[in-house]
């Protein structure tokens, strides 16, 4: 997996020193390395250092893309919601059985299973993300926003696939 990204890389690295119109000898002349080492960059070789490939980043203007490099660790973060204590309260708390009809944007993407349907967070999770082209968040009255932001952190473990 490691070395298809950094052959990835590599060859996105290559087509912008192509859009640039650069060669191989000017880029890497600029870069402070030698052609050599560019053509391995650029096919993804494990060998190259990461101060190498800063320094072509630098030379294509795409040094400020490093700051997106591990900038969100969803991972870490989702560890360490799962060690957190359950919440105690009442008010905040997912429903064990959710009726259709007291939330507007849910019925509409529910209509087929009636108005009196009830529904388990699973289920009614899983039918805001399938229909959420369909869902009307301006119309989400506070409950229902509410709601949905509960089946998220619970059922979806903090995150909404739409």
């Amino acid at each position: 997996m490691e070395a298809q990204l950094l052959q990835e890389l590599g060859e996105r690295l290559r087509l912008a020193r192509l859009r640039r119109k650069l060669t191989a000898q000017a880029a890497a002349a600029e870069a402070g390395i030698t052609r050599v080492t560019l053509h391995r960059a650029e096919s993804g070789e494990p060998a190259v250092t990461m101060g190498t490939y800063l320094n072509i980043m630098g030379v294509l203007g795409m040094g400020a893309d490093v700051a997106l490099l591990a900038r969100d660790d969803r991972a870490g973060r989702q560890l360490q919601d799962e060690r957190l204590p359950p919440r105690r309260h009442r008010a905040g708390r997912t429903p064990t059985r959710i009726h259709v009809d007291h939330f507007p944007q849910l019925k509409q993407i529910a209509w087929h299973l009636g108005p009196k349907a009830e529904l388990e967070p699973e289920e009614a999770l899983r039918l805001y993300e399938r229909n959420w082209r369909h869902v009307d968040q301006g119309a989400m009255d506070r409950a229902e926003r509410a709601l949905l932001k509960r089946l998220t952190a619970t059922v979806g473990k903090g995150v909404l696939l739409v």
